[in-house]
C-alpha cells in the first residue's frame, strides 16, 4: 500500500488506542465509588481517607523523593480532613490542616530546599479536597445528591472532552503543559457537564438552569486541575503519577479534575449557605 494510505489508516487507531482499557477500568471502579457515595457516613469517610492516602503516597513519591516525613504529614492531614469535621467542626479541622501544612513547609525547607511551588502545596492539595467532599456529603438529604452531582460533572467533563478533542482537534489549550488538550475538548467538556447536570437536576432537584451554568464553570475548573497535574508531571519528568489504574495511570491522574472541582464546589456551597454546603451548592 502507498505510504500515505498506511499513515491515514493508523492515525484513527492511535487516537482511540486507550479507549478500551479506560472503559474497562471505569466499569470496575464506578460501582464501588457509587456504593460509597450512597452509603455515606463512616463508609464515605473511609473511602475519602483511602483515596487521600493514595494521593499522598503518589505526591510524596514524585515531589519529595519518597520522604517518610512528608508522607506522614500528608497522611495525617488526610485522616484529619476525613474524620475530624464530624467531631470538632469544619473550621477547627481547617485550622489543624493549616498547622500541619506549616510543619510540612518547615520540614521541606530544612530537608529539601526545593524552590518550585509543588514542594510547598502537597499537604493542602491532598487534604483540602477530602475535607471539601466530606463536608458536601454531610447533609442527610442533599449530601448524596451533592457528591453525585460533582462526580457526574467531572466524569461528563472528562468523557465529553475526550471525544470532542479527538473528533475535532484544533488549537491546543495548554501546549507546553498538556499538549493533548484542545479548546474543542474544553468546550465539549463544558457542554457535557452542563447537559448531564441538567438531566440529573431535572430528575432529582428543584431547579436545573442555574446549576447548569455552575456545572459548565466547574468543568473548566476540572480542566485546570488536570493541567496543574500535567505541569507537576512535566516538572518532575514522569509520564504517569503511578500505575494503579490501567488506562488511567495513578490516582492523581484520575482525580486531578475532581480535586479542583470538588474544592471549588464546596467553596460555592459555603459562600451561599455556610451551614449546609450541599444545599448552597445545589439549590438555586
Amino acid at each position: 500500500s502507498p505510504i500515505g494510505m498506511n499513515d491515514n489508516a493508523t492515525a484513527p487507531i492511535s487516537k482511540w488506542s486507550d479507549l478500551g482499557v479506560r472503559s474497562v477500568s471505569a466499569l470496575i471502579l464506578i460501582p464501588a465509588v457509587l456504593l460509597d457515595i450512597w452509603l455515606g457516613g463512616i463508609w464515605f469517610e473511609l473511602f475519602m481517607a483511602f483515596l487521600g492516602l493514595l494521593m499522598a503516597h503518589e505526591w510524596t513519591n514524585i515531589v519529595h523523593q519518597r520522604s517518610s516525613t512528608q508522607f506522614a504529614l500528608s497522611a495525617a492531614a488526610v485522616l484529619c480532613a476525613a474524620f475530624l469535621p464530624k467531631e470538632i467542626g469544619a473550621l477547627l479541622t481547617l485550622a489543624i490542616l493549616c498547622g500541619i501544612t506549616a510543619i510540612g513547609l518547615v520540614a521541606n525547607a530544612y530537608r529539601d530546599r526545593a524552590k518550585n511551588i509543588f514542594a510547598f502545596v502537597g499537604v493542602p492539595y491532598v487534604a483540602l479536597p477530602v475535607l471539601a467532599l466530606v463536608l458536601l456529603r454531610a447533609h442527610s438529604v442533599w449530601g448524596v445528591h451533592a457528591i453525585m452531582w460533582v462526580m457526574l460533572v467531572v466524569w461528563a467533563t472528562d468523557t465529553f472532552a475526550y471525544f470532542a478533542g479527538r473528533m475535532f482537534g484544533g488549537p491546543k489549550l495548554a501546549p507546553v503543559l498538556s499538549p493533548k488538550k484542545t479548546w474543542s475538548g474544553l468546550l465539549g467538556g463544558m457542554f457535557g457537564a452542563a447537559l448531564i447536570s441538567s438531566i440529573y437536576a431535572s430528575i432529582n432537584l428543584p431547579g436545573w438552569l442555574g446549576l447548569a451554568f455552575v456545572a459548565a464553570a466547574l468543568a473548566a475548573i476540572a480542566q485546570l486541575g488536570d493541567i496543574f497535574e500535567s505541569a507537576l508531571k512535566r516538572t518532575y519528568g514522569v509520564k504517569d503519577s503511578g500505575y494503579l489504574i490501567p488506562g488511567h495511570g495513578g490516582v492523581l491522574d484520575r482525580v486531578d479534575g475532581l480535586v479542583a472541582a470538588g474544592l471549588v464546589a464546596a467553596i460555592i456551597g459555603f459562600a451561599r449557605n455556610s451551614s449546609s454546603l450541599a444545599e448552597g451548592l445545589l439549590l438555586w
